[in-house]
């Protein structure tokens, strides 16, 4: 289910138990340009990247954003970071965490 503003709202958790596996996304709502989708990570994710900046919003849990050449950067609760477009990553937790992602409509999961 996605809603819009003008239709109604979104329960995160819901959504978040709807889940049916690790690093199955759902799509949440449509901002503007934008979609909001959630997460479930568990593990590590296949190394991608994108032609667009992506939004990773930590919901529950801990996770890392692991970056090419880079240190990892570490996500709790409340925390967000953005993946600048190009750049090589992949999302790992040690332990299942969700995660918020704010990005265009067209970006492709394992990336481009």
């Amino acid at each position: 289910m996605t809603v819009s503003s003008a239709t109604g709202s979104v329960s995160v958790p819901a959504a978040i138990a709807a889940l049916p596996g690790p690093f199955q996304q759902h799509e949440l709502a449509t901002v503007n340009d934008t979609v909001v989708r959630v997460a479930r990570l568990a593990g590590e994710f296949p190394w991608h990247r994108h032609d667009e900046d992506e939004l990773f919003l930590c919901w529950d849990g801990t996770f890392r954003v692991e970056l090419a050449d880079r240190a990892p950067v570490i996500l709790r609760p409340g925390e967000l970071f953005v993946v600048p477009r190009g750049i090589r990553h992949r999302p790992v937790a040690d332990e299942v965490a969700h995660v918020l992602l704010i990005e265009r409509p067209e970006t492709a999961q394992y990336g481009n």
